[in-house]
């Protein structure tokens, strides 16, 4: 950095990148450091000037303040909050009494004035403030510092200019300073004149290229809302929320994994009619907006695509990956998208991923509220239910925080709970920010925390997926961490059943080799909740009926687009979080009285007596009262391999009971388009019938692979109905005559070259069974997640016992 370059008081955004954070903060330096050198890639970053860091020191030194200040901070104590509050008070009251020097004011207005002639006159402009500490590992300053949208005319941005740097010495801003280790004195604050985008008019949000939770870092999630973005970070919104899977990004494949529709009930705009230095109002959004997503694919995915640009460029500048949080906006007007700010994220950075940490319950209890979940983690305690700021000094240590969304005046009771809980706000919100630095566990975007949970409720707070619930009672859970550089290596591939999508980006850190089972059943249930021949005939059903889909569908107009685009992303999601590992889906096994529990399901659904061994799996499939509902689960597998690029989904046929069953059924997968690709899709087959070991080499034929469903075959083998407890203490898959069977598959797949597996849950559940698979030379195992760790020692204590002539030695 040249002499001149550090004295100057102002700079155009493009004079400008990385290498002058200490002349104008993380955020400002970031944004010319794209528009100079990644504009040429397609980022787009709006322009403007900066007001540099040795501008407020001149600024300070010049009117006394520097003095001034430190004379009122040196008495500071933060824990007593009062005293903060005045000693705050008193600094932002001197900064804003004070006059700009004449040669800093006339720099000011020259380079406005140069803005004027590109733009028009009194061109709207952000004015953001960025702190030379800022965006430093262990530093987010999330909200800390105020941002003033929408300014007009010289002397309003003279005053927004000026009030950014006031605020760097807000309550919050000193306080955290003051956690951080941060010398007050020797933090400086620049200020950016951004040309503003009229995402007032569009919208606007926020973007991670990591999964902010998990840490995975394949994904990329953007949040977005209608209008200024300031109301996602202020958590006044729970935001849509879109997950892109990186890697497939540039392959020509729309690698859009999910998303979700938000609460979207207000928006912030301008508003002409007021002036100085905060013109903007909140208004209700209007119906469409609430019920229509604020971005579609193609921006989704151009937004991606610059975030891993912009990820890329600065891990090669650092040296080291770097995931970013940023900030984007869409003009209302032109239909432009931007860049408007910039950071590293520094929580899962730092993160060490050599080791897991796993949270489990150990009991069930009773969900009050479920939210978005911030953290992997469960706590215990006292709920205090708080609906304003100035009521923070009730809080005490240890309590779970329930409140309707947090703003930075609330970190000093923030870092002293043991979780928190807010009815607005998404993964972006502020209380999500500082949820992830403190490490705490939060629940944010609950809607009715506050409603249902009173002060003085002992509670649950459980953030382990990606959906977090609130439970009543003090639950009894386990803390076990595990070091994976010491997991043994085993020859017997070992796999893991995923139950829900939500836990698939936590769990892809266990050293498995892939899925052995994800249910569509799980999928169906939770993220859909219709049953698909309700949606097939939507047209003709009772209003009533009607009424409650369209509720469960908000963003999609078309119910069986709804159906398959929701199963094709909680495939997707799974597939993305082990890709390139394969993972067994499959098709559903829902039984009649299980179907009859999806919204509509009644009328489609017979009442069986023994619905266990009724019409299940393959027998629905080719049935023509089901047909064309098994035809939309081909289009989802179909849509997560062939358009998100997942091709690692390798999908499988239960309950198959005949050979003439299994051909109807790969009938349909070849007219689906799951036989015809390029790749030819494998299909694998449940062996959990005595009919499939039976004929086996019949089955074999037809299928690329079996995995054995122990808890079926068991019950069909000793004629016992697993639903039926009284029946229990008869036999399990220890049993000689189910061991029997499944040695007997195994040798023949061996044999045929094709695949065996086992994705039940005896493996789990018996390490003496687990031992004998691995006797028997099965090819894979697939457990529970939290059987992992145990069982591979279990795997390589049996693997070390065998001779060299069995499969896996």
């Amino acid at each position: 950095m040249t002499e001149d370059k550090k004295q100057a008081l102002v700079l155009w955004l493009e004079e400008v990148g990385i290498d002058d954070v200490a002349l104008v903060g993380g955020k400002n330096a970031s944004l010319g450091e794209m528009i100079r050198e990644l504009g040429g890639q397609g980022v787009k970053v709006p322009s403007g000037f900066v007001v540099t860091a040795t501008a407020y020191t001149h600024f300070l030194a010049a009117t006394g303040l520097d003095k001034k200040i430190l004379e009122l901070l040196t008495p500071l104590d933060t824990k007593d909050l009062r005293q903060l509050a005045k000693i705050g008070k008193a600094v932002r009251r001197e900064i804003l009494a004070a006059e700009f020097p004449p040669d800093l004011l006339a720099a000011i207005n020259e380079r406005y004035a140069k803005m004027e002639e590109r733009y028009g006159k009194d061109v709207d402009v952000a004015v953001r403030s960025s702190a030379t500490a800022e965006d430093l590992p262990g530093a987010s300053f999330a909200g800390e510092h105020d941002t003033y949208l929408g300014i007009r005319g010289a002397p309003d941005v003279t005053r927004a200019v000026r009030s950014a740097m006031a605020s760097l010495f807000t309550d919050r801003a000193i306080s955290y300073r003051v956690d951080k280790g941060f010398d007050h004195m020797k933090v400086a604050l620049s200020v950016t004149i951004q040309h503003m985008v009229r995402s007032d008019l569009g919208a606007s949000g926020v973007m991670f290229t990591v999964d902010t939770e998990s840490g995975f870092k394949d994904l990329l999630i953007i949040n977005g809302s209608w209008g200024l973005g300031e109301m996602i970070v202020q958590g006044e919104v729970s935001p849509d929320e879109f997950f892109v899977y990186k890697p497939k990004l540039n392959q020509n494949f729309v690698p859009i994994i999910d998303k979700r529709l938000g609460v979207k009930a207000r928006k912030m705009v301008y508003s002409f009619g007021r002036k100085g230095i905060r013109p903007v109002k909140i208004i209700a959004t209007k119906g469409k907006e609430k019920t229509t997503f604020v971005l579609n694919n193609e921006e989704v995915l151009t937004l991606a695509r610059w975030g891993v640009i912009i990820e890329n460029h600065y891990t090669a500048k650092h040296g080291k990956w770097t995931p970013m949080d940023l900030e984007w906006a869409k003009d209302g007007k032109t239909g432009e998208l931007f860049i408007v700010q910039a950071r590293p994220e520094t929580i899962q950075a730092a993160k060490d991923f050599s080791k897991l940490k796993e949270y489990r319950l150990e009991e069930t209890g009773k969900a009050l509220v479920s939210g978005v979940s911030v953290g992997t983690a469960v706590a215990t305690g006292k709920a205090r239910v708080i609906l304003d700021a100035k009521h923070i000094g009730r809080f005490q240590a240890g309590e779970i925080l329930v409140t309707d969304m947090t703003d930075p005046d609330w970190e000093p009771i923030m870092k002293i709970a043991a979780g928190i809980v807010t009815d607005k706000g998404g993964r972006t919100s502020h209380a999500a920010i500082v949820s992830r630095e403190l490490g705490i566990p939060a629940v944010v975007g609950t809607e009715k925390a506050t409603k249902r949970i009173k002060t003085g409720d002992l509670v649950t707070i459980d953030t382990t997926g990606s959906s977090g619930y609130i439970y009543s009672g003090a639950l009894k859970f386990s803390v076990v961490e595990h070091d994976m550089k010491a997991v043994p290596q085993v020859k017997t591939k070992v796999m893991v059943n995923i139950a829900t999508p939500d836990i698939a980006f936590e769990k892809s850190f266990l050293p498995v080799a892939g899925v052995g089972l994800a249910r569509e059943e799980f999928i169906i249930a939770s993220e859909i909740g219709l049953h698909p021949l309700a949606l097939l005939n939507y047209a003709t059903l009772e209003k009533d009926l009607r009424e409650k889909i369209d509720k469960r569908m908000l963003g999609w107009e078309d119910p069986l687009a709804f159906y398959v685009d929701k199963l094709a992303y909680g495939i997707g999601k799974i597939a993305a979080a082990f890709h390139p590992r394969p993972i067994i889906v499959r098709f559903s096994d829902f039984k009649t009285n299980e179907y009859r529990t999806l919204l509509g399901g009644e009328a489609y659904e017979p009442a069986e007596e023994n619905p266990m061994i009724g019409w299940r799996g393959a027998s629905r499939y080719y049935d023509p009262k089901f047909r064309e509902a098994f035809a939309l689960e081909c289009r989802a597998v179909k849509q997560v391999r062939a358009e998100m690029g997942l091709d690692n989904v390798i999908p499988m046929v239960p309950f198959c009971r005949t050979l003439g069953e299994a051909r109807q059924v790969l009938e349909i997968l070849t007219r689906e388009g799951l036989r015809s690709d390029a790749a030819k899709t494998p299909v694998y087959m449940m062996c959990e019938i005595p009919s499939n070991v039976l004929l086996a080499e019949e089955f074999l034929d037809l299928f690329d692979g079996f995995s054995i469903g122990s808890n079926d075959l068991t019950q069909l083998t000793l004629g016992l109905d697993r639903d039926a407890g009284v029946l229990s203490g008869i036999g399990n898959e220890n049993d000689p005559a189910v061991k029997k069977l499944i040695s007997e598959v195994i040798k023949i797949c061996r044999r045929r070259g094709k695949y065996i597996g086992i994705c039940g849950q005896a493996p789990s559940d018996y390490p003496d069974f687990l031992r004998f698979l691995v006797r028997e030379g099965i090819e894979s195992i697939s457990l529970n997640a939290d059987s992992v760790i145990k069982m591979i020692g279990e795997i390589s204590s049996e693997e070390a016992t065998l001779p060299a002539t069995t499969p896996n030695a």
